[in-house]
């Protein structure tokens, strides 16, 4: 063992060790030379920033390039700092990395407003500039002149900042510029759900302004979330109030929305080579091998060429086709570029350094070749890296006729004397490495490129991302506390077998909903000067209430929000709020990834008691005392027994606010407290039952007198009627109308907790509607399904649709659902939530459910539910009767429903009712109806609205998302589902005719509702039914499969051969199979 380990113990020793000194000291001043030449040359001497080329628009400063020149810098900084005697360079080396970070910084602290702004609203117009003037550091375009969006850029400033730090460099100076850098970990957190315009700074690849989220944004704010939680801004001289905080919650969103986009860059761009910088060097945004090679094989595959990688496909910068006296493309303009794009040698160095990094020196070797025959010189003899490789003029057909084949001509920007810095500086840190001068360790000083289990382990009171490997993972223990709301409700738990603590039996610790955590963080980067307020009121989720916190003298530990008493009422179903624990705990366990395990909170209150399913509590907690929650290791017990193993976390900022306040602005979690302690006493404790009533509609009284309303409502014995009637004044008059002492609003809420108690669901949606109350934390439920490839439409059936393609604030959906759905159907405002929340957590365990829906109308998915209901249920209730639990159950229902075999012997006709309800289609549909547009000159007809084949074909692909849209687009016209399910056969009878007969093309239009209308003629005359008098398809629709098929393909047959020009006598028709 002691031989073995000596042995490693030289190698290392070895490779550190300076063998030929002399040597190392002529290469390294070999790079000093080229770095004062190629970049330190162009460094501005106010501000410390570097422009992006070294002669054209050299007064311009840009960001990104800026970061990786100061990297260069420091990378050569940290080489000299291995030899004794380095003359005075490496602390000249490292000062200059310092200025530019430092011009950064203080460019950005300029807009500290603008910060602020973005952390509420996250638009174009408040987003960081990312181009400054060279020497005086001012914004140099207005905010809607350039695409500053690019949550990229600060993600990398925040990721080299704590490399840098960590290895000695001192950054920040002030407690102004710690809350300011806390302050762009907020900007930066939500890059999960902020379309912004890329690496490339144009948004999708039509160029046409709008954003997108980009995988490569997304990974780079989890890598920089991962790097800067827990670090110490003043390094290792600085207080407990220099370090930054980072919201694990928010860094598991961005993980999980990463992971579900990769190996796709956008929604526009199947791939994109920023993912490459993304995945490996500098970021490491995932270690997942898996994912990390398809990514990267994908990325080589579609985009390395002979003179570099292609950004993406169809990419107009650089080209001679490009013009760029317009800000943005035409429709159908990005065509023109196919097999033209520039070639960028850059991501030849990228591919170096990721096998440098990787250990795979074959790679290393061959992009070295690959790069160094694109290198140039410069005038002073360096080497120098173009910018891009374009194609002549001249070359522009013979290239797109033969890929590959044409000389390319380094960009002008690159011409003698002019430095593409970004390239340059990727350059000098590759060769370091290459020759041996810089270990990966001196340039990744933070280990990001190891897994978060594999890096040394920080020392100090602050969590950091270095939890388990996901090979160990099912080895975490979950830790939970069971708290009773009082000491009878402990009694009454005890006979049970179930041991809990109240809250007076843990104290000192102390029991904190989690709204309160929330107050505790909005203290944290507080800054009047600069006019930021901390942390928004986002709230804490699952993995932030695992921790357990000590602030301000207390020990402190919260229950998750799933327990918290809610104004939306999901919290007062006993099986989704069972359903939900058991989620929740899955969850923390699987994504767990800090020092010290987990400790979750559960909360048991005396309403709990009065459900009819408390016993599904009992049976949950039963399993928890086993050990085992769904294969998940949990370990129940005292609170005091478990603090010593928890991860707790150190809020020390704020010891720079008054105790006072902090005291007064936080409610802990108050035990109840009775006269009676024995179990007994529960008993008075009245338990909810069930409760129906006759369905009557109040609606006549929509145009009466309101003293009439009133009237009718003192006289109202049902709870649906009244709230019907107070929904009716509430309209008219307002929430602030009082009569007999109480205002509208008040009885609302007396009502809806009053249907609460009893479990009355119509009631209690109804008056939730009324209150306009939104679910908690819809916004990632809604990112969920757009990242899975999903668009989101919400609406109700015979009014306006709003498409949901980007990822909306809680504001904007409150906004859509009280406006355009409440003032026609009071229920579908909330019931639309309710099925949004359910599908965005279906969605992440049940991919396999949403296989072949593309676009997700909620209000159609409701009427599938209902459907399923009124066919396959015995039962007379309608959907809104339903409890919460029983809703998510008839989702899985129905989205269950299989395309090949009838559901449950269901009739023909309600499955392609139910099919056509989910928006569901076959297998390679859209590449069907690209095959019949191919042939279609004149475009397919739906619903008297046309699908073009031009521009359509020049401006997509078959494979791409927005054809697809494109295609349900023009589906979504067809207002009823089954007849939707029907054209949906006959596209794909058509197309399968068309693909055995590849000689065959179409003169017209092909019109797809004549096409069916003609089919159910003929189905009419085999059945012998009067074809003028029955115009009703009902029975049509409710044929099998294999029946209605044979009347399609007769009519596209019959069709086909119309369109067939006339042949001569001698000449044979061919043949239609």
């Amino acid at each position: 063992m002691s031989c073995t380990g000596s042995t490693i113990t030289d190698e290392q020793d070895q490779y550190l060790k300076v063998v030929n000194y002399e040597d190392t000291v002529r290469q390294l001043d070999s790079y000093y030379g080229i770095v004062k030449r190629q970049l330190l040359r162009h460094q501005s001497p106010t501000i410390g920033l570097f422009p992006k080329l070294s002669e054209k628009h050299a007064n311009r400063a840009h960001i990104r390039d800026s970061i990786y020149c100061a990297a260069a810098i420091w990378s050569l900084y940290q080489a000299y700092r291995r030899i004794d005697d380095d003359r005075g360079r490496a602390y000249e080396l490292g000062q200059s990395a310092v200025k530019c970070m430092r011009g950064i910084l203080i460019s950005w602290i300029r807009q500290a407003h603008k910060v602020e702004s973005f952390k509420n609203n996250q638009s174009p117009q408040n987003s960081l500039h990312i181009v400054f003037d060279l020497e005086t550091g001012d914004t140099v375009y207005e905010d809607d002149e350039y695409a500053h969006l690019q949550i990229d850029v600060p993600s990398l400033y925040l990721l080299y900042l704590v490399q840098m730090i960590t290895s000695g460099l001192q950054i920040i100076y002030t407690m102004d510029e710690v809350t300011f850098v806390q302050n762009l970990v907020y900007y930066v957190e939500r890059a999960y759900r902020t379309p912004d315009y890329g690496m490339w700074e144009r948004g999708s690849k039509y160029h046409n302004g709008t954003p997108e989220l980009h995988a490569s944004s997304i990974g780079m704010a989890k890598a920089a979330l991962e790097a800067i939680n827990g670090c110490n801004l003043f390094g290792d001289k600085g207080a407990s109030w220099s370090v930054i905080y980072v919201d694990i919650d928010a860094h598991n969103r961005n993980r999980s929305i990463l992971e579900t986009l990769l190996p796709r860059e956008s929604s526009s761009k199947n791939t994109d080579a920023s993912l490459i910088p993304c995945i490996s060097y500098p970021c490491f945004a995932t270690h997942d091998d898996c994912l990390y090679s398809t990514t990267k094989n994908k990325a080589v595959q579609w985009l390395k060429a002979g003179y570099g990688f292609k950004r993406f496909l169809w990419d107009g910068y650089g080209t001679v086709l490009e013009e760029n006296n317009r800000k943005y493309y035409e429709k159908g303009e990005i065509k023109n570029f196919d097999k033209i794009e520039c070639e960028w040698p850059i991501f030849f160095i990228y591919m170096i350094i990721d096998g440098v990094f990787k250990g795979n020196s074959q790679q290393t070797d061959a992009y070295q070749k690959l790069l160094h025959q694109r290198i140039m010189r410069d005038r002073y003899g360096d080497l120098v890296v173009p910018q891009y490789y374009y194609v002549s003029h001249d070359s522009v057909e013979a290239e797109k006729q033969d890929p590959g084949s044409q000389i390319r001509i380094p960009s002008s920007d690159c011409g003698p004397g002019t430095v593409f810095l970004w390239g340059q500086a990727l350059y000098v840190i590759s060769q370091l490495l290459v020759d041996g001068l810089l270990h990966i360790n001196e340039l990744d000083p933070i280990r990001r490129y190891l897994p978060s289990y594999n890096r040394p382990r920080k020392t100090g009171r602050y969590s950091a991302f270095q939890g388990l490997a996901s090979g160990t993972a099912s080895d975490l223990v979950v830790q939970v506390v069971l708290i009773a709301e009082s000491m009878r409700l402990q009694a009454m738990m005890a006979t049970y077998g179930i041991q809990t603590q109240t809250p007076h039996e843990v104290e000192p610790v102390q029991i904190w909903p989690p709204s309160e955590l929330v107050k505790v963080y909005e203290y944290l980067g507080v800054n009047k000067k600069l006019g930021l307020q901390g942390r928004p009121p986002r709230p804490i989720g699952a993995l932030g209430t695992s921790k357990v916190y000590r602030v301000c003298g207390l020990t402190v530990l919260c229950y998750p929000l799933t327990l918290e008493v809610s104004d939306f009422y999901l919290s007062h179903d006993m099986s989704l709020l069972i359903d939900d624990i058991k989620s929740e705990l899955q969850f923390v366990g699987k994504y767990w990834r800090l020092y010290g395990r987990p400790t979750v909170c559960l909360l048991v209150r005396e309403e709990h008691m009065r459900d009819a399913n408390f016993k599904e509590m009992i049976d949950l907690f039963a399993m928890l005392k086993g050990g085992r929650c769904q294969g998940l290791k949990v370990r129940i017990g005292r609170l005091q027994n478990l603090l010593s193993s928890s991860c707790v976390e150190h809020l020390d900022f704020m010891h720079m606010f008054p105790a006072e306040d902090f005291h007064q602005k936080i409610n802990m979690f108050s035990q109840l407290e009775h006269k009676s302690v024995g179990y007994q006493s529960l008993t008075d404790i009245r338990q909810a039952v069930r409760f129906s009533e006759e369905r009557v509609e109040y609606k006549e009284f929509s145009d009466k007198p309101i003293w009439e309303v009133i009237e009718a409502y003192r006289n109202c014995d049902t709870m649906l009627g009244q709230s019907q009637l107070l929904g009716i004044l509430l309209n008219r008059d307002g929430a602030c109308f009082t009569f007999d002492d109480e205002s509208v609003r008040d009885r609302i809420i007396k009502l809806n907790k009053q249907a609460g108690v009893i479990r009355h669901w119509s009631v209690v949606r109804y008056c939730s509607s009324l209150l306009e109350n939104l679910v908690d934390s819809i916004s990632p439920f809604i990112t969920s399904l757009l990242v899975n490839g999903k668009q989101l439409t919400v609406g109700v059936i015979g009014y306006e649709e709003i498409l949901i393609d980007v990822p909306l604030t809680p504001r904007e959906v409150h906004q859509i659902l009280y406006t355009k759905l409440q003032p026609y159907d009071v229920y579908q405002a909330v019931l639309q939530q309710e099925i949004i929340v359910y599908l965005g957590k279906l969605i992440t365990t049940h991919k396999h459910l949403f296989s072949g829906i593309l676009k997700i109308r909620i209000g159609w998915v409701i009427r599938a539910m209902q459907l399923y209901m009124d066919n396959y249920m015995k039962t007379t209730k309608t959907l809104d009767e339903l409890s919460p639990s029983d809703v998510r159950k008839m989702i899985i229902k129905v989205m269950s429903v299989g395309d090949k075999t009838p559901h449950e012997n269901m009739h023909p006709i309600h499955h392609r009712q139910i099919y056509g309800s989910l928006c569901r289609v076959p297998d390679n549909f859209y590449e069907r109806v690209w095959i019949i547009l191919s042939k279609t000159p004149r475009g397919i007809v739906v619903a008297g609205h046309r699908l073009p084949q031009q521009p359509t074909l020049s401006d997509m692909t078959k494979h791409e998302l927005n054809f697809s849209l494109l295609v349900e687009q023009l589906l979504n016209r067809l207002d009823r589902p089954e007849y939707r399910h029907i054209i949906v056969e006959m596209i794909m009878i058509v197309s399968t005719i068309l693909q055995r007969n590849t000689e065959l093309t179409f003169d017209g239009e092909v019109d797809l509702d004549q096409l069916v209308a003609n089919a159910f003629t003929l189905f009419q005359k085999d059945r012998q039914e009067d074809c003028e008098k029955s115009d009703d398809m009902k029975t049509f629709y409710d044929t099998t499969h294999n029946i209605t098929v044979r009347y399609l393909a007769r009519s596209a047959v019959n069709y086909i051969l119309s369109s067939v020009p006339p042949a001569n006598d001698n000449q044979e028709f061919c043949n239609v199979s």
